[in-house]
């Protein structure tokens, strides 16, 4: 990390000494009012600027200058480096008469809100978070009206001085809990901070497990359901994530639209979500399993169509499964990575052809065609990208093993997952509660959506004294 020692003086010169270098950097001089103005022009809103200094300081004299400054916008600075970080962050500060004040005239270009790109709902609403943190904590805001919504901010960088808000409602959330937080924010040690992806991987509890031990989220209406919850929220200036702690594994499978639409269609479409697990853990490596070891699990009149199929594949089900695999990621990246309209194009011409000259080729079968769409289908609808990620990378593990043991290898796969969930935390807490530890309670808010009129409690991995959520009035 780089460390400049500062003097103690505060002085113009000290500030262009610590300055220089920087070409965008204006410095502009008045000598009838004795001061001097020094501001980065992108950092500021120009009518602002106009507004508040030059056209004030074009009105004013010499004497009346001392007055102006004591007005309350105008803040007196005694630390260098306090200046120095006022003015990075788009004050202008202005010298007069060996005093230095900093007025705040910052209006950096944000983009406008506009719907998430990542959490599509049908109903609710589409607003969703932008690079700008004090946009996101006004969408915070005007969601929650309350002075219990309490706000603590932290500086991580030492060279970018990020600003993290780490949110949540008092008397509600743990306090251990935001206290812990806190403590591993502060023990960070890093150049520079972008994004709350590369912040969890510095408070995780196991930063080694491909699962994801923070929820991320675009959407204000989602934080603000984890806050009032019991939840602590955390928000990183120039990211449009929100991040929640604690996370539970089931968590990740909930969507918005499970609360907007009616209870018994939230049901359903949260039980969907968990088949679609099973199918994308264990259809590919069930198909190779069977054709590799199992052939007397497949119906009569299956095998022959299967063995028809794979009659000219001169690859071993595993390899032929691997490769098909990659290849389907391959195309998943590319139109991830491609603009929106060619990798649209990219990905659907890419799988029809790309598959059926491999069917022609004898390079695969048809079947695990079927196999690996349905698995690849299956991912997309978990809600969560980061944990449809992890789950991908896990289904060639258990390909793997299903190729060297059969079905013994896709059992001893399973129980490997598993065994690696019971163990995970977040934030000390159970990463599978409510199942370990066992709390039936909470089963209604996971496994299913039960009526609002169930839900009168908060989640219990909050750890909250505050457990009652609602009550039904008589």
């Amino acid at each position: 990390m780089m460390e400049r020692n500062q003097p103690d003086e505060l002085s113009l010169e000290h500030i262009l000494k610590e300055l220089d270098q920087c070409a965008d950097l204006n410095h502009r001089s008045f000598p009838e009012l004795a001061a001097d103005i020094v501001y980065f022009p992108h950092s500021v809103d120009n009518t602002l600027f106009i507004q508040e200094v030059l056209e004030p300081f074009s009105r004013i004299q010499l004497p009346e200058m001392d007055r102006m400054l004591r007005q309350s916008q105008f803040v007196r600075m005694s630390d260098p480096k306090t200046a120095v970080i006022g003015i990075l962050e788009g004050n202008v500060a202005i010298f007069h008469r060996g005093k230095v004040y900093l007025l705040n005239v910052s209006g950096p270009e944000v983009r406008n809100v506009q719907s998430s790109e990542t959490e599509t709902v049908i109903s609710g609403p589409h607003d969703a978070f932008v690079e700008s943190a004090f946009t996101n904590l006004s969408l915070i805001r005007r969601r929650l009206k309350s002075p219990h919504l309490k706000i603590r901010k932290y500086a991580v960088g030492e060279i970018s001085k990020t600003a993290v808000y780490v949110l949540y409602i008092q008397d509600i959330a743990n306090m251990k809990m935001v206290e812990e937080l806190e403590r591993r924010i502060q023990r960070i040690e890093t150049d520079a901070l972008n994004d709350g992806g590369k912040l969890t991987q510095f408070i995780e509890d196991m930063p080694n497990s491909v699962f994801p031990q923070f929820l991320t989220t675009e959407r204000p209406d989602v934080a603000v359901s984890k806050l009032t919850a019991g939840r602590i929220i955390m928000m990183i200036d120039n990211s449009p994530t929100a991040l929640s702690a604690p996370a539970s594994f089931f968590e990740f499978f909930s969507s918005p639209d499970d609360y907007y639409q009616r209870w018994a269609l939230g049901t359903a479409l949260r039980l969907l979500r968990f088949i679609a697990l099973l199918i994308t853990i264990t259809f590919t490596a069930m198909y190779v399993s069977v054709t590799t070891f199992h052939y007397e699990m497949i119906p009569e009149a299956l095998l022959r169509t299967l063995a028809e199929s794979r009659n000219r594949v001169p690859f071993p089900p595993v390899y032929e499964a691997l490769l098909m695999e990659i290849m389907i990621e391959l195309l998943r990246e590319a139109g991830a990575r491609l603009p929106s309209k060619i990798g649209q194009t990219i990905g659907i011409v890419g799988g029809i052809v790309i598959g059926q000259a491999a069917v022609q080729a004898g390079l695969t079968s048809n079947v695990l065609i079927i196999a690996v769409a349905s698995s690849a289908i299956a991912s997309f609808v978990i809600p969560s990208y980061m944990m449809s990620a992890s789950i991908r990378l896990i289904r060639f593990g258990v390909i793997i093993l299903a190729g060297i043991w059969g079905n013994m290898g896709l059992v001893i796969g399973m129980a490997l997952i598993v065994i690696h969930l019971s163990g995970l935390t977040s934030m000390g807490t159970s990463y599978i509660t409510p199942v370990a530890p066992m709390k039936p309670g909470d089963w209604k808010d996971v496994f299913i959506r039960a009526p609002f009129s169930m839900l009168r409690s908060r989640p219990t991995q909050t750890l909250t004294n505050n457990k009652i959520r609602q009550k039904n009035r008589e």
